[in-house]
């Protein structure tokens, strides 16, 4: 990684919201901030990177959001800005001088500004992507399988939204249900990435690693917060099975795969962020991150200890009682109890997707229930979107004969 890049990957969320803070809109900071990353990857190289790399980007940029403010084309605007504390904009100019100071409320106010409750969950992960960990536009599109233009405007009608809005680190009751967007926002971002529902990739690495990143980022600024340890874990856990997960292209699913090819480390710092919390009250990331130690802790997938992760999901369930959890506890009894318990579980269950006849078509399969298999995967085939997953639907059906 040059150091550029280490610059844009550790930087870039705590300068931009120094600029947001002083400047106080959104699209003036962004703009900014890329044209000095820009004249950056222009300069470095030939002269070699600053003493203070921090300190020359947000230089350069502060210089860029002045250059505009100073003409009459864009002084001339009456645009709604963020409401910024008197206080807090003083703090962002004093530390312009020495950027090397700390500054973490100021990142979680991005963080949080940008998982605003009033946008969708979706314009949320992608204006998160972009302010937070400076993502790029295009990358932001390919992540999410829509194309740049669309993704464009649809951080630009998100950033109007946000117009006006506090740019603050609540507190109490508030702050708990910001966190819980942010939370919300992280998981989406990496379930796009980890089980992409269309498109030929069977999983978009990048994407979960950007989320898991966030994650990061989110813990460091708001230290013991049990469910953002557990949601680090759920994530960790299953990004560790990511090589395991593909084999020349095509879904591989868990009992299949290859358990040496799983990252240890990342099932390490996974393990050791849930055990301080095993024995506390079970909230719907720390029982959804135990479900997946569980699989992690198993040398083989026989080994897995099915009647705990029942007992997880029967936990969950009394949380959130939703179909995905109904669906997926009864994959896990078909395992506990066999497939005809499971499928027994599956009656009425409505859940939009190819999932739900896809695991009712898996099941029949291993009960010998031909014609429900066959109709299933037929059904579960009209609804996948996901070429790989198509694939993989496509020899499971062949194989019924």
């Amino acid at each position: 990684m040059s150091p550029l890049e280490r610059q844009l990957q550790d930087e870039w969320g705590r300068l931009m919201a120094l600029l947001v803070a002083q400047f106080r809109r959104l699209d003036l900071a962004e703009d900014a901030l890329g044209d000095a990353f820009e004249a950056a990857a222009r300069t470095w190289p030939v002269d070699g990177a600053p003493a203070n790399p921090p300190a020359w980007l947000l230089v350069a940029a502060r210089r860029r959001i002045l250059d505009r403010l100073r003409s009459e084309a864009v002084a001339s605007r009456r645009l709604p800005l963020l409401a910024v504390e008197a206080e807090l904009t003083e703090e962002a100019r004093r530390t312009m001088v020495d950027v090397g100071e700390e500054v973490v409320d100021e990142r979680l106010r991005l963080v949080l500004l940008a998982a605003h409750p009033s946008l969708s969950r979706e314009n949320a992960a992608a204006l998160t992507l972009r302010l937070v960990l400076g993502v790029s536009t295009a990358d932001i599109a390919q992540l999410f399988l829509v194309s740049t233009p669309t993704m464009a405007a649809r951080l630009t009608r998100a950033r109007q939204s946000l117009a006006g809005a506090r740019f603050e680190v609540p507190s109490g009751p508030e702050l708990e249900e910001r966190l819980a967007v942010v939370a919300e926002v992280a998981y989406l971002a990496f379930t796009a990435g980890y089980a992409p529902p269309s498109g030929e990739e069977v999983l978009l690495a990048d994407l979960t690693a950007e989320a898991i990143r966030l994650v990061r980022l989110v813990r460091a600024l708001a230290p013991g917060h049990v469910d953002l340890d557990a949601l680090l874990a759920l994530m960790l856990l299953q990004h560790s099975r990511r090589d395991a997960r593909v084999h020349d292209g095509e879904l591989v699913l868990l009992p299949d795969q290859d358990r040496s090819r799983w990252h240890v480390d990342e099932i390490d710092e996974a393990i050791g962020l849930l055990t301080p919390h095993v024995t506390a009250p079970g909230t719907p990331w720390l029982l959804q991150a135990l479900i997946a130690a569980e699989h992690a802790i198993a040398r083989r997938a026989r080994d897995t200890d099915w009647g705990r992760v029942v007992r997880h999901y029967d936990e969950l369930l009394a949380l959130v009682d939703s179909p995905v959890v109904r669906l997926n506890r009864a994959i896990a009894v078909a395992e506990a109890d066999g497939p005809l318990a499971g499928l027994a579980l599956l009656d009425g269950l409505v859940v939009p997707g190819h999932r739900l006849p896809a695991a009712r078509a898996e099941l029949a399969a291993r009960a010998s229930l031909a014609d429900l298999a066959r109709s299933s995967y037929d059904e579960a085939l009209g609804l996948c979107l996901n070429a790989a997953e198509r694939r993989h639907l496509e020899r499971r059906r062949a194989e019924l004969g």
